[in-house]
């Protein structure tokens, strides 16, 4: 037996494609937001996770500034501090300098030579005194120069042939005018091996009257 379909399966077919085409574009939609759902909820979570690192790094920054500011703050008052001793230690050293200077001119000074003027301008000393010879004064700068921790770069300003003592006989050899100059210096070990010396010497010194020095 023969059967014959006269139904238009050809639009039913279609239909029946045209279904499952809306069908998996459905799924396909569907499936497109689930996927783009948790792709979303994945970058949420991230952000969030780096938004926690970004505030811990800045309370972390913030702390650490507060350290750099009191380091600094400490530097400069160690600083300050630095600077206040050595101020107070060059007053000191000031102060005790005409003592060391005298005590180092009658230390150096050798005999044969009597000194009148004694000027000291800062570290430069200007002296002025009276030699029985010429030799004499080469022996004070040879002093001043080698053997004094406290003086340095004597040079001699002038030195010259003078009238003879008041109440020396005419046949008494002739003293010698001279002027020198001198530098101060401190060497490092100056205060403690000197404070006995500055302790002891008399602060009235400078204002004597010219003395032969020993």
């Amino acid at each position: 037996m023969i059967l014959i379909n006269l139904l238009p399966h050809r639009e039913a077919r279609r239909r029946q494609r045209k279904r499952a085409f809306f069908v998996a574009l459905a799924l396909s939609a569907g499936l497109g937001v689930v996927i783009a759902a948790v792709w979303y909820g994945v970058l949420a979570q991230l952000t969030a996770a780096q938004a926690s690192r970004n505030d811990f790094l800045q309370a972390e920054i913030k702390r650490l500034d507060g350290q750099i500011k009191d380091i600094a703050q400490l530097r400069a008052e160690i600083d300050a501090l630095k600077a206040r001793q050595t101020a107070v230690e060059g007053l000191q050293t000031d102060r005790n300098m005409p003592v060391y200077l005298l005590d180092e001119l009658v230390k150096q000074t050798p005999e044969g030579v009597y000194l009148t003027s004694v000027k000291q301008n800062g570290p430069l000393v200007l002296i002025s005194g009276m030699a029985q010879t010429n030799e004499r004064v080469s022996e004070f700068l040879r002093n001043t120069l080698y053997n004094s921790p406290w003086l340095e770069r004597p040079e001699l300003v002038e030195i010259k042939a003078a009238g003879q003592a008041p109440g020396a006989p005419r046949d008494a050899r002739r003293l010698n005018e001279f002027s020198m100059r001198v530098s101060l210096k401190a060497p490092p070990a100056a205060g403690a091996a000197s404070a006995p010396a500055a302790a002891s010497a008399p602060r009235g010194a400078a204002s004597a009257p010219p003395t032969k020095a020993s």
